[in-house]
């Protein structure tokens, strides 16, 4: 009989976060594995399933997005408790606050550490006291014996430059999905037009959903008809107010779909059916949308930031926008919109990529040798 390594995961499972780990779940071998998971009281009611579609052990405590004295310490009483009750081989915890929580139960329960943080803490602030706050506690906890798995480049080169770990103890694999489906089901009732630009991006700091209002508004001075569909808006959406007062003082409401949170399948027909995707976030982890654009074959015009850097090569397959130029910006959407030949050189480039380094079922045997490489230290 095989013993299995018991992996645990820690995690807010909410965004990205939660998209990974079902992800992973659906392709990791459960002859290898057994799993375990700890989340948030309040983030999810959707069990986790493995890839024989049998439902993981889950624990819940009260891991939660904002800091709080109470429910954070009661969290890390709680994960030390179940990793004891548990023993894993490994525990691998996700995002700035089950990294905290992980790392001390680990150290005290002294079980290897793995840490994705999926775009740093630190990143996610306009203030300067809160930046520094955030880093002095990543990299305080940096000390800790536990690793980095970097969900991409950028954020490697964040954890060694800037929160202080040695190359030796930051790993990468980066996120993947299975190719994409086409179809031609949508769910719910299409309000927009037949030709449209995309976006997926929830109204915050993070995705700088501001930037693409402004930027839609020099495109419309060249393109009267632009539209661009902004899917994702609804849950954790704390700037949808400010977006939606700059779409009526540049009066885009002819030009700007908000679209709420739908299903997976809306949201590839969608992406599938635009012209073009654009991203105007500030930084990311390695974002599932601009993947699952590539894998649906897509040209793109996003910022220069983390995340999207990696994914999208200036010129190859698609355009990188540095400083948030929104001049710029409007300047490649309108050249790519005009531009079929450029735009479909772009679109194969995508899903060479795509093919070549983000579709987890090639990617998946990298991560289990990592898991069990790391259970053995």
């Amino acid at each position: 009989m095989v013993t299995k390594t018991k992996i645990l995961f820690i995690l807010h499972a909410v965004g990205g976060v939660g998209v990974w780990l079902r992800i992973i779940l659906a392709e990791l071998d459960p002859k290898l594995f057994d799993f375990v998971i700890i989340h948030g009281k309040t983030d999810t009611d959707t069990a986790f399933t493995d890839k024989n579609g049998t439902q993981v052990k889950t624990y819940t405590t009260t891991i939660d997005r904002n800091i709080n004295f109470f429910k954070d310490y009661r969290a890390i009483k709680d994960c030390i408790g179940f990793v004891d009750k548990e023993n894993p081989d490994v525990i691998h915890c996700h995002s700035s606050k089950a990294g905290v929580i992980g790392k001390i139960a680990g150290a005290i329960k002294k079980k290897p550490v793995l840490y994705t943080p999926h775009a740093y803490s630190f990143l996610n602030t306009e203030s300067i006291l809160k930046q520094k706050i955030y880093l002095t506690l990543e990299q305080l906890f940096s000390k800790f014996n536990n690793k980095v798995l970097a969900c991409s480049v950028s954020e490697k080169n964040r954890a060694i430059k800037e929160v202080g770990h040695k190359k030796k103890k930051v790993l990468v694999f980066e996120n993947g999905i299975k190719p994409i489906q086409k179809t031609e089901r949508l769910s719910i009732n299409k309000t927009w037009p037949e030709t449209y630009i995309c976006s997926v991006a929830r109204p915050s700091f993070q995705k700088n959903v501001e930037l693409t209002i402004e930027v839609i508004r020099q495109v419309k001075e060249q393109i009267a008809s632009i539209h661009i569909v902004i899917m994702g808006v609804g849950f954790h959406s704390p700037t949808l107010e400010k977006v939606k007062k700059l779409i009526t003082l540049y009066q885009l409401e002819e030009n700007i779909t908000l679209l709420p949170w739908t299903e997976r399948e809306d949201i590839f027909h969608i992406i599938n059916k635009a012209s073009l995707y654009i991203s105007t976030a500030r930084y990311e982890g390695l974002p599932y949308a601009v993947i699952e654009a590539m894998a649906l074959k897509k040209s793109f015009v996003v910022t220069d930031a983390d995340g999207n850097r990696d994914l999208i090569e200036d010129g190859e397959n698609g355009y990188l926008i540095a400083n948030e130029n929104s001049a710029h910006f409007a300047t490649k959407i309108i050249a790519l919109l005009e531009e079929e030949q450029t735009r479909k050189v772009f679109e194969n480039k995508s899903i060479e990529k795509f093919n070549a380094r983000f579709n987890i079922e090639n990617t998946i045997p990298i991560l289990e040798q990592l898991y069990l490489k790391e259970a053995l230290n």
